[in-house]
């Protein structure tokens, strides 16, 4: 790997670390049907809720997502150096939300080669413009290419029992809307009618 292509790596790292506290945000205050509205451009995205592999602390990834024959795949772009994909490798056990709700859930990684390619293109169309974003077209790659550019990536399955841990999913700065709105209201009216 160049210098250039490491340099490349580490800036795109860095940016999704923002994006994804971003998008962790909007799952929170309750908003994240809303986030997958438009999966052509932002993606499909869903959150896992893990345990830290050396503090045993919850900690919560976003990562795109595909829904294939009703199992949950998703990727770790960056591979095995993700601290995500380490924690799970430790403990599997997971949570995760989708827009119709949370569920609990074991990680395991895909190896078997001829399922990782197919599955794998169908997360990163799923990702919107994050494929894109890292160079990749998974449309338009044959599976040799795409292959080849996904070496490092990692594909997880998501195993999940039958019964959802919650309906609605979470949301637990969900609160904010209605105290905002209490707030704002009164300000709102009473500068009308000013």
């Amino acid at each position: 790997m160049t210098i250039a292509h490491k340099d490349t790596e580490e800036r795109l790292r860095q940016g999704f670390k923002q994006f994804n506290r971003f998008m962790l945000f909007l799952w929170r205050l309750g908003l994240g049907p809303w986030v997958n509205i438009w999966p052509d451009v932002g993606g499909r995205i869903m959150v896992i809720t893990h345990t830290g592999r050396k503090t045993g602390l919850r900690r919560r990834t976003p990562v795109n997502y595909a829904i294939t024959d009703g199992e949950i795949y998703c990727t770790v772009g960056f591979g095995s150096v993700s601290d995500w994909y380490r924690n799970i490798k430790a403990k599997p056990e997971v949570e995760v939300w989708l827009p119709d709700g949370w569920w609990t859930g074991v990680a395991e990684e895909v190896t078997d080669a001829t399922t990782r390619i197919p599955l794998l293109r169908q997360v990163l169309i799923n990702s919107g413009f994050a494929a894109r974003a890292a160079g990749i077209d998974p449309v338009a790659m044959t599976n040799e290419e795409l292959d080849a550019a996904t070496r490092s990536y990692r594909l997880i399955h998501i195993r999940r029992p039958a019964a959802r841990t919650g309906p609605g999913g979470p949301g637990d700065l969900a609160w904010v809307w209605p105290v905002a709105t209490l707030i704002l209201l009164p300000v709102v009216l009473f500068r009308r009618r000013r």
